[in-house]
């Protein structure tokens, strides 16, 4: 039996646990964050593991992780610094002609000539997110070139930190009136899909993100074929084993949004059947 160190959050450790027993992997929680750890004298905590999931996002725990699990990662730590990147997808989904939204880098310090050249080419309303952050955190909605101005002065005081190892941040159409998909895809091949949503209080109160973080409700749905194809081109590209592809799509339109390298896993209901086949499968396969 393989033992799997599993460095993600709790929902997704609870849900896996058992599906992977029946397979014959064992899942073990591996706490790598908000704790103190001893580089010298470890102790069996850290000892008896093949395989791990999925490297921890914070990158110098990461490093730590690495060092004293000693084991082979199913997304390792370039895969993750590959998703987080969210403007080298968007950069690279666009060169090699898959749908993304009109977006633009701004790598601080940039004059406020700059800025007002980028807000000039989006027709607002337009969105201002953080390059490297997940969860929806730090994204906003704009209408108007002085919320835009002041947003952006905002993000250059934070930028300014000597301790802020990213100082870029994107300026992105907003897609009006999309449905948001998160497609799962294994290996680079589909494996299921929900529809984030907000409940209806929330979308007349005037939220718009559709993070189940902030509230929004996954449902699992049967994703046509079209947008399959979509999910599994932006895996493969982006050569990351276990992927959550975020699409948006209206009547006529379909992007890529986001990708996450570290996705939660969700109830085996919303996934293709033989999902967690497929997922040991991927796990096996590291060793």
């Amino acid at each position: 039996m393989l033992t799997l160190a599993v460095a993600t959050r709790k929902e997704t450790f609870g849900r896996m646990a058992d599906p992977l027993a029946e397979r014959g992997i064992e899942v073990r929680h591996v706490a790598t964050e908000e704790r103190t750890v001893s580089l010298t004298d470890p102790g069996d905590e850290w000892a008896g593991f093949d395989v791990g999931f999925v490297h921890p996002s914070r990158l110098m725990e990461g490093g730590v992780a690495d060092a004293l699990l000693d084991v082979p990662w199913v997304n390792d730590r370039d895969a993750i610094l590959t998703s987080r990147n969210k403007a080298g997808v968007i950069a690279r989904l666009a060169r090699a002609g898959l749908p993304v939204p009109r977006t633009t880098l701004i790598s601080n310090p940039v004059d406020e000539a700059e800025l007002v050249a980028v807000f000039s080419r989006f027709d607002p309303p337009l969105v201002v997110k953080p390059n490297s952050t997940t969860r929806g955190t730090g994204v906003v909605k704009i209408t108007d070139r002085d919320s835009f101005l002041g947003v952006a002065d905002y993000l250059g005081l934070i930028h300014r930190n000597p301790a802020t190892g990213d100082r870029s941040f994107l300026v992105q159409e907003y897609i009006e009136d999309a449905t948001d998909y998160r497609a799962m895809c294994i290996d680079g091949r589909y494996a299921g899909a929900v529809e984030r949503r907000l409940p209806d209080a929330a979308r007349a109160a005037g939220d718009w993100k559709h993070n189940v973080h902030r509230g929004a409700e996954a449902t699992g749905v049967d994703l046509p074929e079209n947008l399959r194809g979509i999910a599994e081109r932006t895996a493969r590209l982006l050569d990351i084993p276990w992927l959550g592809v975020d699409l948006l799509v209206t009547d006529d339109r379909v992007v890529v949004s986001e990708t996450n390298a570290r996705p939660t896993i969700d109830d085996e209901t919303k996934y293709e059947p033989g999902f967690y086949d497929e997922l040991a499968a991927l796990i096996e396969a590291q060793v």
